[in-house]
């Protein structure tokens, strides 16, 4: 049996699409949280990209593995551990890597919505947001029933966008501002992810508070507001 160890920090949405995945699959594994402004010399030499998540497998008699890169980690762990989250059908399976792939691009718009210093930029990158989450709602319109990506069955879709709107969650919250007012499918999606136990298990509780806080210390304009 392999031994798992996530190398994460504590506020990363990358490294939460890992933890959720192995939450759901009940699979043991050790977290190690680092300092991403002060990254670590053993970290650095094993990480290529110098970024987390990274998953390191050590199994007895061998060289530890590290394997680097969230939609990476999900596929390996799809590969190697159960229940699988992935669908059977290979059609589908695909369908489902690409919205994952999607997932990264609106992480990113997430990330310009948050750190920019001008407004005009800020309207911009929130028009981007609504754009990706309005390509979304048509998506999971087409489920015949469930609150998920695929309906009723959780997938790795769900852990890759469940950090996602956690963001959402701060700025509804903190701001009464609801970036996607009028998608009820992506709502309805939002809620039943912000309930599972899976994903409120990963993050500490004051998750809230340190993101908020993370976002504050950037100055820019969404964060001198929930200043």
């Amino acid at each position: 049996m392999s031994k798992l160890t996530l190398i994460s920090h504590t506020l990363c949405p990358f490294v939460q699409r890992a933890a959720i995945s192995l939450a759901e699959k009940g699979v043991e594994f050790e977290r190690k949280d680092i300092d991403l402004k002060n990254k670590p010399d053993w970290f650095l030499k094993i990480s290529p990209l110098g970024k987390v998540p990274l998953l390191i497998v050590s199994e007895d008699g061998k060289d530890d593995v590290v394997i680097f890169e969230s939609n990476v980690i999900l596929e390996y762990l799809e590969d190697t551990t159960v229940p699988k989250l992935h669908p059977t059908d290979a059609l589908e399976r695909a369908r489902h890597r690409s919205w994952n792939e999607f997932a990264s691009a609106l992480a990113m718009t997430m990330w310009a919505y948050y750190t920019q210093t001008d407004q005009a930029a800020v309207d911009v990158a929130q028009a981007d947001i609504v754009s990706k989450f309005t390509l979304l709602d048509a998506e999971l319109a087409k489920n015949p029933s469930g609150d998920l990506f695929a309906g009723d069955k959780f997938s790795t879709v769900d852990a890759v966008y469940a950090p996602v709107f956690r963001y959402l969650d701060i700025f509804e919250k903190e701001l009464d501002l609801d970036i996607i007012k009028g998608l009820k499918h992506v709502k309805k999606w939002q809620n039943a992810l912000r309930n599972r136990q899976s994903v409120q298990a990963v993050v500490p509780v004051n998750f809230n508070q340190l993101i908020k806080q993370f976002i504050v210390d950037f100055d820019g304009v969404m964060g001198k507001k929930l200043a």
